[in-house]
């Protein structure tokens, strides 16, 4: 069996997610398997390469983890032609400078996502690969999620009947760190809007890809967000302003009808299953997912409950829902890698593109907007960057032509 080595450039992943998902639970992991075995035989053994501005840190994980190559030195390293991927899990603000220094150099491309703080930047980067015939693709990983699987596998089977609406609760308490005792789980950029913070920037996102795939394409938004904690301390222990929102409500129109509604919040203690659960309602049944576990009661099992305020409830809610089998499900980080090393090595279908990133940013600004201008917004069709040669020009119709319908979202 022959085996081919691939190069990765891997950028940022000094951080929680980068270090534990990204490096020791999917690149790392491929390799203790054994690499990939494409369908011609051929195996893929991956060969990454650390990256990042602090060299200590990078020193420190790269020993730590056994990974023999890293640098701090991205130039150099986007030089080797030797590299084939450039990886890209630092912070959203450097991601599409990032992104196109590595596209220059001729690398595929894999990133974390938002790839980008705003649309039009989205959008450029995205044509940039397009025009260079690099494969290109983002993370989504709360769709391989086993939980999110499951909600996937009922909707396959026609469980629901026709879809009605889905409810979301995304969060958790994260510590504002004035208690020496209680610090913080995230890094204080989270909550500068001027570093390219805020739970609309980061979640938003995650919820556009979740519910095209899963409910429906998202039509329209309806968004409210707000700063609820205004001062935090950061890593130094200096207390600074929270500039970023940390928590938002939002509804989104689906195709077909269906309804969507997220709560996500920084701000909000767990009452619930998980750190996040989506709740979706059909004519013949509804389900509960959160990370792992998923729940459901067809339309025979649904209680009949009757409205009684002077007596105690009788009926025990949770009593009347059965769980959905769980399944051999790998972790979704390491199935996608390993989907997009096929894509890059063997050609294999990978439609997790940049472009599909893109549509993530594009709900995160019609999020904002909603926000800004108090009113529902509308989100059209994300027109696809141009690549290739140039079609001609329509020929100009003697006809007169049709008044053109407004723009914008609907009050």
């Amino acid at each position: 069996m022959t085996t081919k080595r691939l190069g990765i450039i891997m950028h940022g992943v000094t951080g929680r997610m980068g270090t534990n998902q990204h490096l020791v639970r999917s690149v790392l992991a491929i390799m203790q398997d054994g690499g990939i075995v494409l369908k011609d035989g051929t195996r893929v053994m991956p060969d990454p390469i650390l990256v990042g501005r602090n060299g200590k840190k990078i020193e420190e994980l790269a020993k730590k983890h056994g990974v023999k190559r890293w640098t701090t030195d991205l130039t150099k390293a986007l030089a080797n032609k030797d590299d084939a991927i450039f990886f890209d899990s630092g912070t959203t603000q450097m991601r599409p400078d990032l992104l196109t220094k590595a596209i220059k150099a001729g690398k595929h491309i894999y990133c974390e996502k938002p790839i980008a703080t705003d649309l039009k930047a989205a959008m450029k980067v995205c044509a940039l690969a397009k025009k260079a015939g690099l494969k290109n693709g983002v993370v989504q990983d709360k769709l391989f999620l086993p939980g999110l699987l499951k909600l996937k596998e009922l909707r396959e089977q026609g469980f629901f009947g026709r879809m009605l609406n889905v409810q979301g609760d995304f969060g958790y308490w994260v510590f504002a760190g004035d208690d020496p005792s209680q610090p913080p789980q995230r890094p204080s950029w989270n909550y500068r809007d001027e570093d390219g913070g805020g739970i609309i920037l980061d979640m938003v996102c995650h919820w556009r890809y979740v519910l095209d795939s899963l409910f429906g394409e998202v039509k329209s938004v309806s968004c409210i967000g707000a700063t609820q904690l205004p001062a935090r301390v950061d890593e130094a222990g200096k207390t600074y302003k929270a500039t970023a929102d940390d928590a938002a409500y939002a509804t989104f129109e689906l195709a077909g009808g269906v309804l969507a509604h997220i709560n996500m919040s920084w701000t909000t203690r767990v009452y619930r299953d998980d750190l996040v659960t989506f709740q979706v309602n059909g004519t013949e049944g509804s389900a509960v997912a959160g990370l792992t576990e998923c729940v459901k009661q067809s339309r025979k099992e649904t209680p009949r409950p009757v409205w009684n305020p002077d007596q105690k409830q009788t009926i025990d809610f949770r009593g009347g829902w059965q769980k959905v089998p769980d399944k051999n499900y790998d972790n979704g980080f390491k199935v996608q890698w390993e989907m997009f090393i096929r894509h890059v090595m063997e050609n294999a279908p990978y439609k997790y593109d940049l472009v599909e990133g893109a549509k993530g940013v594009q709900l995160v600004e019609a999020a904002l907007k909603s926000w800004k201008q108090r009113r529902t917004i509308d989100v059209p069709k994300l027109k696809m960057p141009a690549g290739g040669a140039k079609k001609a020009a329509p020929k100009k119709s003697k006809s007169k032509p049709k008044s053109k319908a407004k723009k914008g979202g609907r009050r």
